[in-house]
């Protein structure tokens, strides 16, 4: 598995210097474009799950334990977490995201009956995977409802009522377009809560904070250590990146508003990792100074991991439906609801019972890399040789454009 895992990154990096150097500075358009500040919140609120809110705290203490795990000595436990979610490994959602905005119309390889299945089996295992994290994390941050290892029948139902409220609001674009913004902005406001509560009133001085954000820098200076799994938790991060990016690419290449090739590297790249950096930092103070975050705190940063998770989930339930012509105005609201909050369900409990495993749904989208890489080579090669950007039909309109925004 970690040589496949390896071939995958490799592959991706090198399909992004291809893509920069013949398409470099065409400009990219969706079908449904917006503003670029629309675009990176839909990009971030969908392209990220519960595990940024509640893994840290959780991991901090695995990455500083270099006699246990003695790879992980090249840099500290800040910069470790960050390079497992922030800046290169956006890269994955750059690539597909540009293949389904400029590619994908002519090529059509995802149109394919056999590929369509395999794409939709991977959103749909996503999605049960998103709600499973959920779920086995609930114990570790409301100890108070249980004994703070067992999950317990008000987490299942608290996972099944946040399944439900993501396939309401699947059932239109615009509840998803509104919470994609709205859970940004509850995101900031999480940061300061915290980061109030950790650097004022404690004997924390600010500028612990900006220490902590320097050591970030660790990840920048031997970035090169996280460009091939590190050990098999790694490869678990870099797998879980990989089964999201197909549908992150598919899902936020609707909404690409005329930045060229490069600006959209460089906003996927840079953007979501600014609010990734300062959400670490500030959890790492918590780590370092031993801050209990019981209480108000917990349960805030387990409502935002609420929100990302129905906001994950909104957005690839959507974009599943469509795929499979499986929408409100087929099946009537009623049965949509049903059918995906029964499907979602069960799947979840195929994870917490161990029969599926995040890393073969990974391992799936890394052999649907190298298909479609395939298929261009054997038939569409001149097609995608002549691409000169973003179909046509994808008109720049900003009044229309100032209306989703």
């Amino acid at each position: 598995m970690t040589f496949w895992l390896s071939a995958g990154i490799i592959f991706t990096l090198l399909a992004i210097a291809v893509i920069l150097f013949k398409w470099g500075t065409v400009r990219c358009v969706g079908v449904t474009p917006v503003r670029t500040f629309t675009f990176i919140a839909i990009l971030f609120t969908s392209g990220l799950d519960v595990g940024l809110i509640m893994f840290p705290l959780t991991e901090f203490a695995g990455y500083a334990d270099i006699k246990a795990s003695p790879e992980y000595a090249f840099a500290n436990p800040l910069a470790i977490e960050f390079g497992y979610w922030g800046f290169l490994i956006w890269g994955f959602y750059f690539l597909t995201c540009f293949y389904f905005c400029v590619i994908e119309p002519k090529v059509k390889f995802f149109e394919i009956a056999w590929v369509k299945l395999i794409n939709n089996i991977v959103i749909i295992g996503t999605c049960a995977f998103t709600a499973f994290l959920l779920l086995s994390n609930l114990p570790w941050y409301l100890p108070s409802l249980g004994d703070g290892e067992s999950i317990i029948p008000t987490f299942y139902l608290m996972v099944f009522a946040a399944i439900c409220f993501a396939v309401y609001s699947s059932t239109d674009i615009k509840y998803v377009r509104f919470l994609s913004i709205s859970t940004t902005w509850l995101f900031i406001a999480l940061i300061a809560f915290m980061w109030f509560g950790a650097f004022v009133g404690s004997d924390a001085q600010t500028s612990a904070f900006v220490d902590n954000l320097a050591l970030i820098g660790g990840y920048f200076g031997n970035i090169n250590e996280f460009i091939l799994p590190l050990n098999d938790y790694h490869a678990f991060y870099l797998f879980w990146w990989f089964a999201w990016s197909i549908m992150i690419g598919q899902f936020t290449s609707r909404f690409v508003g005329g930045l060229k090739t490069y600006q959209v590297l460089a906003a996927m790249l840079i953007f979501p990792s600014i609010p990734i950096a300062i959400w670490f930092s500030v959890l790492y103070q918590y780590h370092e100074a031993g801050i209990a975050t019981a209480g108000l705190k917990n349960i805030a940063m387990v409502f935002v991991g609420v929100v990302f998770v129905i906001n994950s989930l909104d957005s690839l339930i959507r974009l599943y439906t469509d795929n499979l012509n499986l929408t409100v105005k087929r099946l009537g609201k009623f049965n949509y609801i049903a059918l995906n909050v029964v499907a979602l369900s069960l799947l979840t409990l195929l994870f917490k019972f161990d029969f599926l495993q995040i890393q073969w749904v990974g391992a799936l989208v890394i052999a649907l890399f190298f298909g479609c890489a395939a298929f261009i080579g054997y038939s569409k090669l001149k097609t995608v040789k002549n691409i000169e950007g973003s179909p046509k039909d994808n008109k720049l309109d900003y009044t229309k454009i100032e209306t989703v925004s």
